[in-house]
C-alpha cells in the first residue's frame, strides 16, 4: 500500500513538473491553458472517455497514434491522460487489464518520444 502511494505521488509530481516546464501551467489550470484548441480538447476527452469505460489499452494505443506536430500537443495530451489514469484505483486498473507500472512505462515512452526521458528518470526509477 505504501509503495503504491509513493508511486502515485511520483507520477503526479513528474506530470506536474513537466506541465510547468513545457506549458507554464499548474495542475489546477491545465486543461484551460494547455488545450486551447477545441480539437485538442476533443482528442483528450475521447481518450478519457475510453479509459472511463474500461478500454484503457485502446485509449493508450490511440494516444500513441496522435501525430507529433512540433508543438508538443501530444505531450500535453499524454500528460493529462496519464494523470487521469493515475487517479484511478489499482483495482479499477487491474479489472481492465492495466496497472500502475504501465502508467510509469507509458510516461517513460512519452518522455522519450519527446526527448525528455532524462527528466522522467529523475522522478520514476525504472530499476
Amino acid at each position: 500500500m505504501f509503495e503504491q502511494d509513493y508511486v502515485m505521488r511520483m507520477i503526479k509530481e513528474m506530470i506536474r513538473f513537466l506541465l510547468k516546464v513545457f506549458f507554464h501551467c499548474d495542475s489546477e489550470s491545465v486543461s484551460d491553458s494547455l488545450l486551447k484548441e477545441t480539437v485538442d480538447q476533443q482528442e483528450l476527452n475521447s481518450l478519457l472517455d475510453l479509459a472511463d469505460k474500461g478500454r484503457i489499452n485502446e485509449a493508450e494505443n490511440k494516444l500513441f497514434d496522435i501525430p507529433d506536430d512540433g508543438t508538443r500537443k501530444s505531450l500535453g495530451i499524454a500528460l493529462l491522460f496519464y494523470s487521469h489514469l493515475n487517479e484511478m484505483t489499482d483495482e479499477y486498473l487491474e479489472q481492465h487489464g492495466f496497472s500502475r507500472d504501465e502508467i510509469v512505462s507509458g510516461l517513460h515512452d512519452v518522455a522519450k518520444k519527446n526527448g525528455v526521458d532524462g527528466l522522467s528518470d529523475m522522478f520514476l526509477d525504472r530499476g
